[in-house]
């Protein structure tokens, strides 16, 4: 789960991370109210789970609480890439003299933790990546050391920091540190971390990624984490469904992560075919899915607004294709008139010839079996660009 900025923050100050001030507001007036108790200068930001705030008028400086009223008037219901700001923080101006950059983030590939660190932010940190490699610090962290006094010098000087700078900055990032690794964080970022002109170090914008998984060593979490999830996201959840909203036009359901991810690409690639549409979702219903798993995987994706049409690709080995081809039919049975989508599924291994008897007995006209993951594919991009 994401957290919004303004839980990051009381996340860090939780842990003796430098933080300033920052204060929710649901309304202009509530805005104005915040201001007000902060005093001074304030920076109105938008609460949204995306990036690019700044540039999209989602942070306004305001010099007095009127000012502030008539910023998060501005803001409050502004569409930021498809985000809908609802909620904004005022947080108390800071006078900054260097901006830095500081994450730490599960490194999958190589099954550890990595730091990155850079004594150049307030950039967008991925153009800095491209543009100039060598001025960001990549610094794998041991998971059972983790980051103690000395790492986190060797990593401020990697980054760039001079010895006095360094010696600033790397408590904070021992801070940062036990937020990733008390909170069970996937990621923990803050763009920027800044030298105050008061000689401060402070964490002005901050990111956490919480694993889900986690959630039950964290009695707590659910009164931190209201984050808006998507309505999809949250049924498939209610579901047990191993299921991710994507952007595209074609629905995806299969049995297994590997059949999944590899159903994604070949969609995409068929889309570039037909008008450049792309996989709507990611659907794992798992090795061992039942008729009833199925059903509900697909009810889920044909109740998705954006999908045009679903491809069902399965193969059938602890799950049995007579299974998923009762699931399919059952699903579509019990949806009735409210199935309009084409559906185009392919089957192979485990009861394959009986699984495709049923769909060919059943005759329902959404529905096209292509015996190939390729030509499945092709025929499910072809039915969404319609």
């Amino acid at each position: 789960m994401d957290l919004f900025e303004y839980q990051a923050r009381d996340l860090f100050e939780s842990y003796g991370v430098p933080v300033l001030q920052g204060l929710i507001a649901d309304t202009p007036a509530e805005a104005e109210a915040a201001a007000a108790k902060i005093g001074g200068l304030v920076v109105v930001k938008a609460q949204v789970q995306v990036g690019g705030r700044g540039k999209a008028g989602g942070v306004k400086v305001a010099k007095n609480p009127e000012e502030a009223r008539d910023r998060a008037n501005d803001i409050l219901g502004l569409d930021i890439k498809g985000h809908v700001v609802k909620r904004v923080m005022i947080a108390e101006g800071a006078s900054i003299d260097k901006e830095f950059y500081f994450s730490v983030l599960l490194d999958r590939s190589n099954r550890t933790f990595l730091a990155l660190c850079s004594v150049e932010g307030g950039m967008e940190i991925e153009q800095l990546a491209v543009e100039r490699p060598e001025a960001l610090a990549k610094i794998a962290v041991n998971a059972l050391e983790g980051i103690d006094d000395a790492k986190a010098l060797e990593i401020a000087k990697a980054g760039g920091f001079d010895d006095e700078l360094a010696a600033k900055v790397a408590p904070v990032f021992v801070k940062l540190w036990n937020v990733f690794k008390n909170e069970d964080a996937t990621l923990v970022e803050v763009n920027p971390l800044v030298l105050h002109t008061d000689g401060r170090i402070l964490a002005l914008d901050g990111k956490v990624t919480l694993d889900d998984n986690a959630e039950f060593r964290h009695e707590g979490r659910e009164a931190v984490s209201i984050a808006k999830v998507d309505p999809l996201e949250a049924k498939a959840k209610e579901l047990d469904l191993n299921y991710v909203k994507l952007e595209g036009q074609v629905g995806i359901i299969g049995n297994g992560a590997g059949l999944v991810m590899s159903t994604l690409d070949v969609v995409a690639y068929a889309g570039e075919r037909h008008g450049g549409v792309r996989p709507a979702n990611f659907l794992d219903i798992g090795g061992g899915a039942s008729a009833e798993v199925m059903a509900n995987g697909l009810g889920l994706i044909l109740g998705d607004s954006d999908v045009k049409s679903v491809f069902v690709n399965v193969f059938g080995g602890i799950t049995a294709c007579d299974a998923v081809a009762n699931g399919i039919v059952g699903a579509l049975a019990t949806l009735g008139d409210s199935a309009t989508k084409p559906l185009v599924v392919r089957l192979d291994g485990n009861n394959v010839v009986e699984g495709r008897r049923i769909l060919a007995e059943a005759n329902h006209p959404l529905v096209t079996v292509v015996e190939t993951m390729d030509e499945a594919a092709d025929k499910a991009a072809e039915l969404a660009n319609r």
